[in-house]
């Protein structure tokens, strides 16, 4: 966690806010563990589960030691196909790509599905400040942009909200019924809301989950369908992706598509993996692909395969501190476990506090589908964020003072009958809101005796 106390945007700050309303993290920590229990049981119905992860991974490896020729290679087939494709080096340069394309066509209302690399570059909020309409028609992005939240998870955008607060919401933006919270009204006056917009956008702008560079077409993952009625109703479709969602062939599809949704949400496949390969007559097609970072990323050799993400969130609904802290305490358009190894490469000063927001349990690297070392990552953004001077004069101090102690025996020897002592006779005071380690949790119970003290005892080779 961040020790700097006074910055309000600090994932230690905004952890705090949401826990505050107790019974809301309890019902959201044990939501998320129920669709990580979804992916178990999905997970152990495929004896070749293993094999298929390590064949994504392998993949992926490949991807990135041979980016640039995946690349060019998608790009020579996807304009045969007749799609148009820009380059974008950082977000300022997406977002400008992106708006030219709907300036020329005289646009100033847009779909967009899902797309977690336009909440990277901000790109709604660039296209309204420049006279464009944007609504979100994902059902969960769509209550969050009427709220004027981020997303606070990738895969379950509004995932930190109850129904009463969705129906809160439609009531307000929508005029619906005040107090109906059944889920199928409210599902029933979103789709009559959206289905207006879908009819009557020009432009529609969609992510993409993968790209193939062996026939330069790209595929769409969703389970609600408006990638598609967006995409096949509009003049003009705008697909912006990272470019590490390229894959190598087409075959290899059938690897990811099994981990995907299994990993995502418990499900066997995503309800629509729609592929986009030519436009159809009349219609444009732009691919905007996209560095922002991703370069320098995949030049860190400790953090490269942090480029692997696949972007599923299995990591989020295992990770014991994104469920109890939500999503938009990382203050960062990707959350949990993998954003905090992929915002620090943006910019490490920001979002130096991530890496620490983690217990370093491993779990996330446990369920990651294409095996990224994530846990590995978050231990040494912290070494690299510490040599860097980004950890505040607060933790820098209290390590070198633990690494002094730890490198001089006698010293440690001394500290910890000291500690023994004072849990024993004046738990007050370290049993207080001025100890931050006491937050959240109950400090141990005093040893009798020393760890050292026990082993002269009871393993010296005299009593063996």
């Amino acid at each position: 966690m961040s020790d700097n106390a006074n910055n309000t945007t600090t994932h230690a700050a905004l952890s705090k806010k949401f826990n505050a309303d107790e019974p809301r993290v309890d019902w959201h920590d044990e939501t998320l563990w129920f669709v990580r229990s979804k992916r178990d049981k999905a997970a152990n119905a495929l004896p070749e589960w293993e094999e298929l992860r390590e064949t994504a991974s392998q993949i992926k490896n490949n991807v990135l030691s041979n980016m640039s020729g995946y690349l060019q290679q998608f790009e020579e087939k996807a304009r045969q196909n007749g799609m148009v494709i820009h380059w974008a080096p950082d977000a300022k340069a997406h977002n400008e790509i992106v708006l030219s394309i709907l300036k020329r066509h005289g646009v100033d209302r847009m779909v967009k599905s899902k797309s977690m690399l336009t909440e990277e570059c901000h790109l709604n909020q660039y296209l309204q400040q420049n006279g464009v309409e944007v609504i979100d028609t994902d059902l969960g992005e769509r209550i969050v942009q009427m709220r004027q939240e981020p997303p606070s998870h990738i895969v379950l955008p509004a995932i930190h909200l109850k129904k009463q607060d969705v129906s809160d919401t439609f009531h307000e933006h929508l005029h619906t019924e005040k107090g109906n919270n059944d889920p199928q009204f409210l599902t029933n006056a979103a789709r009559l809301h959206l289905r207006e917009k879908f009819l009557t956008r020009k432009a529609a702008l969609t992510g993409v989950n993968f790209a193939i560079a062996e026939t330069g077409e790209f595929v769409v993952c969703t389970n609600e369908g408006n990638a598609d009625m967006g995409a096949h109703l509009a003049d003009v479709h705008i697909a912006c992706m990272g470019f590490e969602k390229i894959i190598p062939q087409r075959k290899h599809l059938g690897v990811f598509l099994r981990l995907l949704a299994r990993s995502a949400t418990g499900q066997p496949v995503t309800t629509y993996s729609s592929h986009f390969k030519k436009p159809r007559q009349g219609q444009e097609v732009h691919i905007v692909i996209v560095d922002n970072g991703r370069s320098t990323q995949l030049g860190r050799k400790d953090f490269r395969n942090s480029l692997k993400c696949i972007r599923c969130a299995a990591c989020f609904n295992t990770c014991p501190v994104y469920r109890r802290s939500g999503g938009h305490s990382y203050h960062t358009a990707i959350a949990g476990p993998i954003g905090s190894i992929l915002a620090p490469n943006l910019d490490i000063k920001q979002y130096a506090d991530l890496p620490f927001a983690s217990t370093l349990c491993g779990s996330c690297s446990n369920v990651c589908p294409v095996k990224i070392d994530i846990h590995d990552q978050l231990y040494k953004w912290r070494q690299v964020i510490g040599k860097q001077g980004y950890a505040g004069k607060a933790k820098a101090i209290s390590m070198q003072g633990m690494a002094f102690t730890l490198a001089h025996p006698s010293m440690y020897k001394v500290a910890g009958k000291a500690g023994r002592w004072f849990l024993r006779n004046t738990p007050f005071l370290l049993n207080n809101k001025l100890n931050p380690w006491y937050h959240q949790r109950e400090m141990p119970a005093s040893p009798k005796e020393s760890f050292a003290d026990w082993y002269k005892k009871n393993r010296q080779p005299n009593n063996e």
